[in-house]
């Protein structure tokens, strides 16, 4: 039997060390192992800060380390491969290959993002079916379940993550597509490994997973311990992520209602930057010690201008047509440097000069000395979008239209002048540059404004079956990075599975489980 590759032990990648008083410390920690720790609930929140410490690491490929540095990074992966976020050079590399989708080759070798996102997934929930084996652990009940809760929500999370990320949205083309393989029993190296299944298969798991983790939270009186833990609001969060994503538009208003319930809406002194999970408005997010800071492959290290850092001369920038689009009576106008000649900037790299023109400033870090900046993962106000797309989905325009309102009017001063002109439709425009004439197109617009980089824009475009040209007029994407007329369900938007899955796994064959065929302007 050949041995599978994907899933890591957690005995095997986490070794536990220190005393009692730890296991209750509910910052994030990676040490954790042993069947003992079960042996009581509270104990077993080491295992848990250990899954949740593994979402910030690097380490996930065999080198270019800068650009491996766990779910922050992956996320960013899956931004700029649209057309909102283009970065202004090369720099060291570090991302445009992605950006230029030109990575086509890296599937052969242990070092790209195919390989390290398929071991960052996988290790998680390999980590996570270790916790969930022991669900008979004994203990206070309130730990009990809240330990279940977190490693069921990160399942899912993960399930939901890859079958986008190496493959086309089920709900689109089909969900009798090849999906990923699924595990849920706990797995060492030489575990059989399984088929691709369905896409189905995968929504299906993932659709069980947060629902059994909603169960455990709901029955825990906990609360949140720590805002890099799952909460109950987020996993209705992640539960109505999940539910766009099929087209379920009924169960992602729901689950969105029920996240936003009790939480607050942030101002713009809550969101000038976001990097701060302690805000009021964030649901859950990646505090970042001082101790544990992410040094290079941090992706504040690249996006942050300002910290003159080698990776950050790549520049990160909003598109102007977007950028264009937004009032000047919007403070979100203010997350992106205004655009100026470059005889009025300083030298590239230097304080006065390192943003330069479009330049984002909303990702940032809190201390570039020290290197830290949380990384947020969820806040209240993709809830409300969510909920008004999906109200907007049902014909329920004057629910959809308060929802959008409820964002909208702290950002812009004349936000409801600008709504009423939208037509009642749900409609979106298929021209992601076009104009903004209906309900829909006005959600998608303050979507793409608000939660710009923070939630990918490469899986909202894959879940409408949209497609995007780089090269409108004027366009400020490189010339090199703007031959990707794409179209919905390009091969390009998924990633192919790395050859080591299929040296290591002798129920997936290249030939026959592969993805399309990708290129450069498929």
């Amino acid at each position: 039997m050949k041995k599978i590759f994907a899933i890591i032990s957690v005995l095997t990648l986490l070794v536990f060390a220190g005393c009692n008083k730890q296991f209750l410390d509910t910052d994030p920690t990676d040490r954790v192992s042993g069947t003992a720790i079960f042996s009581d609930a509270e104990n077993a929140m080491t295992a848990v800060n250990g899954l949740i410490r593994l979402l910030y690491v690097g380490g996930w490929g065999s080198s270019w380390g800068a650009e491996n540095g766990g779910l922050p990074a992956y996320i960013l992966v899956q931004d700029i491969k649209g057309e909102d976020h283009p970065m202004d050079a090369m720099g060291s590399g570090w991302f445009y290959y992605d950006y230029a989708f030109d990575t086509f080759g890296d599937w052969t070798g242990n070092a790209g993002h195919q390989y390290q996102m398929w071991n960052f997934f996988y290790t998680l929930i390999s980590n996570a079916n270790y916790i969930l084996a022991n669900e008979d652990m004994e203990g206070d009940p309130d730990y009990k379940h809240y330990v279940l809760g977190q490693a069921y929500a990160i399942r899912s999370f993960c399930y939901m993550f890859l079958v986008q990320t190496y493959q086309q949205n089920g709900a689109i083309f089909g969900t009798n597509l090849p999906g990923v393989p699924i595990y849920t029993e706990p797995t060492v190296a030489g575990s059989e490994g399984k088929g691709r299944g369905t896409v189905k298969d995968v929504y299906d798991q993932a659709n069980a997973d947060i629902d059994r983790a909603i169960e455990h939270l709901s029955a825990s009186s906990l609360g949140q311990l720590h805002k890099s833990h799952i909460s109950l609001a987020a996993a209705y969060g992640i539960k109505a992520r999940h539910a766009l994503v099929q087209h379920d538009y009924a169960t992602a208003l729901s689950a969105a209602e029920r996240a936003m319930q009790g939480q607050q809406l942030g101002k713009w002194d809550d969101i000038k930057v976001v990097n701060d999970v302690n805000k009021g408005n964030v649901l859950w997010g990646l505090a970042i010690q001082t101790d544990q800071a992410m040094g290079n492959y941090d992706i504040y290290n690249h996006m942050d201008a300002d910290c003159l850092s080698t990776y950050s001369k790549a520049r990160h920038l909003i598109g102007n047509w977007l950028y264009d689009e937004i009032p000047d009576t919007d403070v979100r106008k203010n997350w992106w440097t205004a655009p100026l000649p470059d005889s009025e900037w300083g030298t590239p790299g230097s304080a006065k000069g390192s943003q330069r023109s479009w330049c984002q400033k909303k990702l940032v870090y809190i201390d570039a000395t020290a290197s830290t900046g949380d990384h947020i993962l969820m806040r209240t106000e993709e809830m409300y979008l969510i909920a008004a797309e999906a109200a907007c989905e049902q014909g329920n325009y004057a629910k959809a239209r308060e929802y959008v309102s409820a964002v909208g009017n702290l950002r812009d001063s004349e936000y409801a002048a600008r709504l009423a002109k939208k037509e009642d439709s749900k409609v979106l425009s298929e021209n992601t540059v076009g104009p903004i004439t209906t309900l829909m197109d006005e959600i998608f617009f303050q979507r793409r404004v608000e939660l710009w980089s923070e939630c990918p824009r490469l899986f909202d475009l894959q879940r409408r079956g949209l497609c995007y040209n780089r090269a409108w007029e004027g366009t400020n994407h490189p010339s090199t990075c703007t031959a990707f007329t794409s179209k919905p369900g390009s091969a390009n938007f998924i990633l192919w599975i790395p050859q080591a899955e299929f040296d290591g796994n002798e129920n997936m064959d290249a030939s026959t489980d592969q993805n399309p065929k990708q290129g450069r302007n498929l």
